[in-house]
């Protein structure tokens, strides 16, 4: 009995020692990645440096419908106005012109994605969840022969790294494998804006670094510095040309010359589950403080989209409940609303939104399921420029509200 007893005591002692070796990758991109050249990985996926987490963007161009404008010309306004006038010795020349956007910005959060097909350079048909499929094409690094890495830790050869031109289709799914990534676990922290203003969640240091084992680098007076996030507390804005970096071990350093470190700093984001996402510039910057990550958001969290359903109010009192399509392009709940508050840029996933309040001319008041509320302005999406809120009511007629009549829509979920 006391040999079973010490055998047992030994084997759950290094049960408890090899659990150590693993990590909860519930919240990691993972998939299977299918080569043009008929290669095929299984692992954690980093997507162009900066996408690892479910939570994380994949930014594109959305191609508009002619549907879109055949309902803006049938039920609302028409085409939009643009300007196209300048002025000489005081003197205007031209006027402006009627147009349709040809696409719109668009981007997705990863988890909503069951599968992405390359379909020649600059061009993604996504398979979503909720089999919807979407076609984006290049609107920043994400998509295209400009991403700048994608690197998959295969399950039996370990890290691979592959180029735009050798992907074929990614299939995306709950992760497999429970071992710890070579470049560690996201960062999470508290981000302090100038104006005071705090945002918690998963960070993105100048649209770069997003693991442990990254590096912030910069200039430590005639020395030049590589800090990884692992060693590092707080990051504090000294000036536009420099920052200190407050270590795990006491230490602190004054780093400049860099743009992890000055006002060339490409921008700091704080990825949110309650709303989407935040970045700021470093001129709003004023200190990120780290701290351990709070639960994952894993891949069986995220529906892949449905029809936005709502009511929406207008000035004179009237009411129009069913399908809706904000601003004359989004009309499914993964998509992004974007605009400006306080100094940050926010990106607010719709299927998160419980109503949007017009505020002014030129700012509206959202509000998220988990009761904040941000007061957006400097996008189409919620100020005047916006194209006009659809709605297809149950028995199949379409009505149109001009941003100058609309009040308030509230979401049903």
């Amino acid at each position: 009995m006391k040999i079973f007893a010490r055998t047992l005591l030994i084997l759950c002692g290094a049960l408890i020692l090899s659990e150590t070796l693993w990590a909860d990758n519930s919240g990691r991109i993972y998939g299977r990645i299918f080569t043009n050249d008929n290669e095929e990985y299984e692992g954690l996926i980093r997507w162009d440096k900066n996408e690892v987490y479910w939570v994380d963007v994949l930014d594109g161009n959305k191609e508009l419908p002619d549907k879109n404008r055949r309902d803006a010309k049938k039920y609302g306004s028409g085409d939009r106005e643009r300007e196209h006038s300048f002025e000489i010795f005081g003197l205007k020349v031209g006027g402006s012109e009627n147009y349709w956007p040809d696409n719109a910005q668009s981007g997705i959060r990863f988890g909503h994605i069951k599968s992405l097909e390359a379909l020649d350079d600059d061009r993604v048909l996504l398979v979503l969840k909720s089999g919807i499929e979407v076609e984006l094409t290049e609107g920043s690094t994400d998509i295209g022969s400009d991403i700048r890495e994608i690197i998959i830790e295969d399950n039996k050869q370990g890290e691979v790294e592959l180029v735009w031109d050798d992907i074929d289709r990614v299939e995306f799914m709950s992760a497999k494998s429970a071992e710890v990534s070579k470049f560690g676990e996201r960062i999470y922290g508290t981000l302090t804006t100038r104006r005071g203003d705090k945002y918690a969640g998963f960070v993105t240091w100048d649209v770069d670094e997003v693991l442990d084992n990254d590096e912030i680098d910069g200039e430590d007076g005639d020395r030049s510095r590589k800090v990884k996030f692992g060693r590092i507390t707080a990051i504090e804005r000294y000036s536009s040309s420099g920052a200190t970096v407050y270590l795990k071990n006491g230490d602190q350093v004054v780093l400049k010359g860099t743009n992890d470190v000055d006002d060339s700093n490409r921008g700091v984001i704080i990825s949110d589950p309650g709303f989407g996402q935040m970045r700021v510039d470093w001129d709003e910057f004023d200190r990120l403080d780290l701290s351990a990550q709070k639960q994952s958001v894993t891949y069986d969290q995220f529906d892949g989209g449905r029809k936005i359903k709502g009511t929406v109010h207008t000035e004179d009192g009237e009411t129009f409940t069913g399908e809706i399509r904000w601003d004359n392009d989004e009309e499914f709940t993964w998509e992004i609303l974007d605009g400006d508050y306080r100094g940050a840029e926010f990106d607010i996933e719709i299927g998160l939104v419980k109503s949007i309040e017009k505020g002014s001319t030129r700012t509206s008041i959202i509000t998220v399921l988990d009761g904040r509320t941000f007061r957006l302005r400097g996008s189409n999406d919620v100020d005047e420029e916006n194209k006009g809120i659809f709605i297809t009511l149950a028995n199949g007629d379409i009505e149109e509200v001009d941003w100058d009549e609309f009040e308030k829509v509230e979401f049903s979920k």
